[in-house]
């Protein structure tokens, strides 16, 4: 029963734009075709390992709602909401912090909401490993996935040892692609999940030594958390925490941290469109497009995005991604996706936030 997974869905998703928009970003959406958004997979894949009342949603303030239709399971107190994003380390202070007020013996586990995982139960296995560990042990831990291929948009963990569960050696925040080739070829270096294992009291301790001042502002204000001051409380934390990451602001610098490596559970964070294209089904000309309304002529090697009803017809296209909402089209070739955030900026800065 001290077991609380901690979910962080207050990111919005710019890199899925034009489906993903500040009102409703990717980890509300049903991305992958299951009928079922990110945050509810997400949830229904801890749900074995922490019963309900022990989840906390972190997340900005205006998807409050949304995140209480998503899971009807949980109460409004558990979802704790950011007035402003400050990257991970304040949203995970601000989760320890409340947490070790109401059970200063929990184990938290730390996960994005917006992952996708095939093999649950391993995942949950891997897991329920981690959590073991930080029982016995006064440790940071974080989760390794074994990589595939040379990816340069995640982060790499080296492992200090051949074992399952070892010292970290190095972080890595997204190499090059001769790097990524090396670290895939060296077999030290893992992926980063960004899920994470711990006992409160050592992380807050780990805030206490590498983020102090973070550690100054929530202590503070843990007594507010819980009573009718913890919006006014939270809101002058936050309007004065550094952003940074948890990964630079205590991972990459504390000493005890561990990694459970070598998973292998089909993970992926589903970060871009390029992501999306790797794991959907495609036919026989490598195209990722619906099942229903979509016809393809002469086009190869693309993903394709409709609202339900829409038909569209494609013609000529080669590694292209094609993107159609009620009221926003994109195309671009799928090596230009990084210009996505800005195909962002001009559509905001001549339209508004109307279409972002």
């Amino acid at each position: 029963m001290n077991r609380y997974c901690i979910i962080m869905a207050g990111g919005v998703g710019t890199r899925f734009w034009p489906l993903s928009r500040q009102n409703k970003p990717k980890q509300f959406l049903d991305i992958m075709g299951t009928g079922k958004s990110f945050l509810r997979h997400t949830f229904e894949r801890f749900a074995p390992l922490v019963p309900d009342e022990n989840f906390i949603v972190v997340t900005n303030r205006r998807y409050k709602e949304l995140i209480r239709n998503i899971l009807p399971e949980i109460r409004k107190e558990q979802i704790l909401c950011e007035p402003i994003g400050r990257n991970t380390a304040p949203a995970i202070a601000y989760a320890a912090y409340w947490l070790r007020k109401h059970d200063p013996e929990a184990q938290m586990i730390v996960t994005p909401a917006d992952h996708w995982v095939v093999d649950e139960e391993g995942f949950r296995s891997i897991i329920g490993e981690c959590l073991d560990f930080v029982t016995g042990h006064d440790a940071l831990m974080t989760v390794g996935i074994r990589p595939t291929r040379p990816e340069t948009g995640y982060g790499y963990i080296q492992a200090s040892a051949d074992e399952t569960i070892c010292p970290v050696k190095s972080f890595t925040e997204k190499p090059n692609l001769e790097l990524a080739q090396t670290f895939v070829q060296c077999g030290e270096f893992f992926w980063n999940s960004g899920i994470f294992v711990w006992k409160v009291r050592d992380i807050v301790r780990a805030f206490a030594q590498y983020l102090p001042e973070h550690h100054a502002l929530f202590s503070s204000v843990e007594a507010a958390f819980g009573t009718p001051q913890e919006d006014e409380a939270v809101e002058r934390v936050f309007s004065c925490s550094h952003p940074i990451s948890i990964d630079y602001g205590v991972m990459e610098k504390a000493g005890n941290v561990y990694v459970r490596s070598n998973a292998d559970v089909g993970w992926s964070d589903v970060g871009t469109w390029g992501s999306l294209y790797q794991l959907s089904r495609k036919d026989r000309y490598a195209n990722a497009k619906p099942a229903e309304g979509c016809y393809a002529y002469d086009t190869r090697n693309c993903i394709i995005s409709l609202p339900a009803g829409k038909v569209a017809v494609v013609s000529g296209l080669k590694e292209y991604i094609v993107v159609d909402t009620e009221d926003v089209l994109m195309i671009c070739p799928r090596g230009e996706e990084q210009n996505i955030k800005k195909y962002i900026d001009e559509v905001k800065f001549n339209k508004g936030e109307e279409y972002i």
